[in-house]
């Protein structure tokens, strides 16, 4: 067997009132080079001391999770993805892993079976599905099966990452969440989200973009970790966009647009000053691929 080239596009989850159910493909990739057969598994990567470079790497960890017969490989990795920054960097990985187990095991899984796989190993299915699928998908994890729906962004819109200097675990942020929300607040969260994928999947970006700025389940409480937020949308306001919201748990803020409006808006904010780096990506419309399938 030749080497196999897994590459698995960045994701942005939460998609406004999406909480752990909406998310999009990024143009930002994660590429997994599988090489020879070796005694124990091998990762090398240029990400830092903190990432393993062994079995314990979690691309290794999630492969031998579908497929614990595999045999070890040689890795190679490259990301362009920053860690714990909302951009889905741990999702990248756990699908790398399946896509290794699914050639190496040769097990011919189909995709529904991978985001499954993938929604197990990750608890929630918002950064693995539209990692698998591309594009926006909507989806469901009942704990047993992952159920998608792939939708479309607009053509010519682009998203502007604001993506902060320092680093947001996923389970800190979830600590300032409420294990409740009273009734009246939930509908609004429901109602609310239906109308943007509703308003998404009949092309409608006015509506559907002002829909991802009203979420009621986790950006309120999130806020007080990323006072950017409010700040950022307002800014975009001034300039006519909408669409501005808190990506996965943060500490990364989206906004979509068309290029230049992001430009404009992307120039006012680099005036005033953010601490962070402001990127403007295309949306991957493919997920992830094996040798550029």
């Amino acid at each position: 067997m030749g080497k196999i080239v897994i590459r698995v596009p960045a994701t942005s989850a939460n998609l406004g009132p999406g909480f752990d159910s909406i998310g999009v493909a990024l143009h930002l990739y994660l590429t997994v080079i599988v090489e020879e057969k070796t005694e124990e598994w091998r990762v090398n990567h240029a990400l830092g001391p903190d990432v393993p470079n062994d079995k314990q790497n979690l691309i290794v960890q999630a492969a031998l999770a579908v497929n614990p017969k595999l045999k070890p490989h040689q890795l190679t990795v490259m990301s362009d993805i920053p860690v714990a920054r909302g951009l889905g960097s741990s999702s990248t990985a756990v699908i790398a892993g399946v896509k290794i187990a699914n050639e190496l095991g040769e097990m011919d899984l189909s995709l529904a079976d991978q985001v499954t796989i993938a929604a197990k190993i990750e608890g929630h299915p918002d950064n693995v599905a539209p990692g698998l699928l591309g594009d926006v998908v909507v989806s469901d994890y009942d704990g047993e099966s992952a159920t998608t729906v792939k939708l479309g962004m607009p053509e010519g819109l682009k998203m502007l990452a604001f993506i902060k200097n320092e680093s947001l675990l996923t389970s800190e942020s979830r600590k300032v969440l409420s294990d409740e929300l009273p009734r009246k607040q939930a509908v609004v969260g429901s109602s609310v989200a239906n109308v943007m994928v509703a308003a998404l999947a009949t092309n409608n970006w006015e509506l559907a973009s002002h829909m991802m700025e009203r979420d009621q389940f986790h950006e309120i409480a999130r806020t007080k970790l990323v006072p950017e937020l409010p700040m950022i949308r307002e800014t975009a306001h001034k300039f006519g966009i909408y669409g501005t919201y808190l990506s996965g748990a943060g500490p990364t803020i989206g906004t979509f647009g068309t290029e230049p409006q992001l430009i404009v808006l992307r120039q006012k904010l680099s005036d005033m000053d953010v601490k962070g780096s402001l990127r403007i990506f295309d949306i991957d419309r493919q997920g992830a691929t094996v040798n550029a399938e």
